[in-house]
């Protein structure tokens, strides 16, 4: 519990005065933060603050001695009906182990009943904010995402709208002389530098994420395996609004597939995968059981077959509830030049086939966790990503083994 009290001490008023400002660099840790409310000029005033009060987080450390400035951007996403308030013990966890590189920014965009516009929507929102971030923070160099359920649709959206790439000259590393006229000058090559956010793509990280969506009676464990309660829930997902639609993948017209399906494709101006490719580490948190809401298959992004068997799960003292982690398989870019990914016309399971071939046109790593022995483990959903300390507290070690494996 002493972590859940710690939290309530890590905001700094904006207004704090200079003379206590200079109080706070004199500590010898840097666990002070400040805290911003982000505002976009398009945030209405009900949703400026969290439900309890506080503002929403935009955390970084104490700025240092020698002004250093963070220069890693770090982009919390919540699922639906979340906030950002979702992700404040992490956040706090991240800023503890990187005290001068990061700026942690909880995104506030999509909250509430906000997160049932749809992921296109939602995505747009994202990249939007995320932009607005980088603007007024010019010291930023790099950008990493961490997003929980439905936010790693929604930040997988993002970072399409957010790609770019743009060719660099260099001088070749040959022995020159290209022009053959003795001169000695040097061949150049183009080499495309890709951005996100005009930033260096780190890490993508998604947490208990239903990247297959949730059609197929196999991915919902609240379905129990049988079809017609599958069947109910697709006829009434208009309660979920747009959001709905795109889980059960039934938001499709005549000239374009669903949109989870157009998300493993570049697809336009919305460059979905050399978005998720650019990234140094794409990495998939999933439940293996317990989670009544996203199924193993669809947050690890496997076929059931692939799924590892619990004899091949290890214990690791320092992280109980991390029970397999599958490093990262090579991508024969040749081979999946030449797969195209039909995506028109198919029943669930070919839906499902179409996403996994297409989402493993990047490498992931993949990590599965298990609550089965956790007084929480029906909370499995939350607890992954430690929503309240007080009541998810047990998924602490997922935290620390995504911090202690981040890139920087």
């Amino acid at each position: 519990m002493e972590a859940e009290q710690n939290s309530g001490n890590f905001r700094e008023s904006k207004h704090t005065n200079n003379g206590e400002k200079k109080k706070l660099k004199k500590k010898k840790s840097l666990i002070a933060f400040r805290f911003g409310c982000f505002k976009s000029q398009t945030s209405s005033p009900d949703r400026s603050s969290s439900s309890d009060g506080k503002p929403y987080m935009e955390m970084e450390s104490v700025t240092s001695e020698d002004g250093q400035l963070p220069s890693h951007l770090v982009v919390m996403v919540n699922g639906i009906l979340g906030s950002p308030e979702d992700w404040r013990f992490a956040a706090k966890q991240f800023l503890d182990r990187y005290p001068k590189e990061f700026l942690v920014h909880c995104s506030k965009c999509n909250t509430a009943s906000t997160t049932l516009d749809g992921v296109d929507i939602m995505g747009e929102r994202l990249a939007d904010e995320v932009l607005s971030v980088v603007k007024r923070r010019p010291e930023l160099q790099k950008i990493s995402f961490v997003a929980h359920s439905l936010g790693g649709l929604v930040a997988r959206y993002a970072i399409g709208r957010l790609y770019s790439s743009n060719p660099e000259h260099n001088p070749s590393e040959g022995n020159g002389d290209c022009r053959g006229d003795g001169s000695g000058s040097a061949c150049l090559e183009k080499k495309s530098i890709v951005k996100i956010a005009g930033l260096e793509p780190m890490n993508f990280i998604t947490v208990a994420t239903p990247h297959l969506g949730s059609r197929g009676h196999k991915q919902v464990p609240v379905f129990c395996g049988l079809y017609f309660l599958e069947k109910t829930a697709k006829s009434t997902s208009w309660l979920l609004g747009r959001t709905g639609k795109h889980l059960f993948l039934i938001d499709e017209d005549k000239e374009k597939p669903p949109l989870l399906l157009q998300m493993v494709n570049d697809c336009g101006d919305l460059r979905f995968m050399s978005a998720l490719q650019s990234f140094k580490r794409r990495v998939a948190y999933a439940n293996v059981g317990f989670d009544h809401l996203v199924g193993w298959t669809a947050s690890s992004i496997r076929r059931r077959n692939e799924l590892p068997k619990r004899q091949q799960f290890m214990k690791n003292e320092k992280y109980p509830h991390i029970k397999h982690v599958e490093a990262p398989k090579a991508v024969n870019f040749q081979q999946e030049a030449e797969m195209e990914v039909k995506v028109n016309g198919l029943d669930a399971n070919e839906m499902d086939e179409a996403m996994i071939r297409g989402l493993n046109k990047a490498s992931w790593e993949r990590v599965d966790v298990s609550f089965h022995k956790s007084r929480q483990r029906l909370l499995a959903h939350t607890a992954i990503q430690v929503k309240t300390y007080s009541i998810n507290y047990d998924g602490a070690d997922v935290i620390f083994h995504m911090i202690d494996n981040f890139l920087p």
